[in-house]
């Protein structure tokens, strides 16, 4: 996907990158690491989430940190991997080890790494808090070293 800027009066195309974040049921983990890529390194990356083992809803927990955090959370809901396998993904990224495991097949070579997180589900809001936290800091600056992107200047 490219995305067009003017730089000293020329314009210029420039990549967007697309990064899958996979996990089993795309309802807590990756659904956060969706919105934290999209709003972190919007303009430079589109994140996709989806699950190896959708769950029929994001849990309550993640979507009460990322509105903690100011971050729009309206349209988001758990999808299967089938939903996204035709997206032009330059990056998969497992964050729990069952999607590492069971990480499908693509039509082509896709770069992945594998980048864990703890499950908070079942547990009290400040654990998605830290979890929401540590995707921001571990994730964000991973995917930003990985394509060679700049810190965004607010």
């Amino acid at each position: 996907m490219l995305s067009f800027s003017i730089n000293q009066g020329s314009l210029v195309a420039e990549k967007i990158y697309t990064v899958l974040i996979l996990c089993t049921g795309n309802s807590c983990r990756s659904q956060m690491a969706e919105v934290l890529l999209n709003h972190d390194l919007a303009g430079q990356v589109r994140a996709l989430s989806a699950g190896t083992r959708p769950q029929p809803k994001v849990a309550d927990g993640a979507i009460a940190a990322l509105q903690e955090a100011g971050l729009n959370t309206d349209g988001l809901y758990p999808k299967d991997i089938d939903a996204v396998l035709n997206e032009p993904i330059d990056l998969v990224v497992t964050v729990c080890d069952n999607a590492k495991e069971t990480c499908p097949i693509f039509p082509r070579p896709i770069p992945a790494i594998h980048l864990p997180f703890h499950d908070p589900h079942g547990e009290p809001l400040e654990s998605f808090l830290a979890v929401r936290d540590d995707i921001r800091a571990r994730l964000v600056a991973t995917v930003r070293e990985t394509f060679g992107l700049q810190v965004a200047v607010a």
